[in-house]
């Protein structure tokens, strides 16, 4: 199960580089969700697999993903896009938010010893 999450981690890790890093215009069609919302999606799907089926990795998942995140916001504006600070904070809060559940399975497992 915790290489499935791994694989899944680095899939998804792949797809915001690819979304991210595509010059605008060429990444597909709009979609439904601000810049903003796809930002905190992205980064809470990304540290969830890893969060929920090992829930120590937190520790060093949550600062890698913000790592990337900022990564890509110094790379954006070679590929012709803007970097945002706006963009960072939803980054950080979807990763706070796709912690959270992982957060509380190992509350709840700490609980039941």
């Amino acid at each position: 199960m915790k290489h499935a999450a791994l694989v899944l981690t680095a899939a998804i890790a792949l797809m915001i580089g690819w979304g991210t890093l595509t010059p605008p215009g060429a990444a597909g069609p709009a979609l439904p969700l601000s810049d903003k919302q796809l930002h905190a999606l992205g980064f809470g799907l990304l540290v969830l697999p890893l969060s929920l089926v090992r829930p120590a990795t937190i520790r060093w998942l949550a600062p890698l993903a913000l790592a990337y995140g900022g990564a890509i916001e110094l790379i954006q504006p070679a590929v012709g896009r803007s970097a945002e600070w706006a963009d960072f904070l939803a980054d950080g809060i979807g990763i706070a938010l796709g912690v959270t559940p992982g957060l509380i399975r190992a509350r709840l497992a700490q609980a039941r010893l």
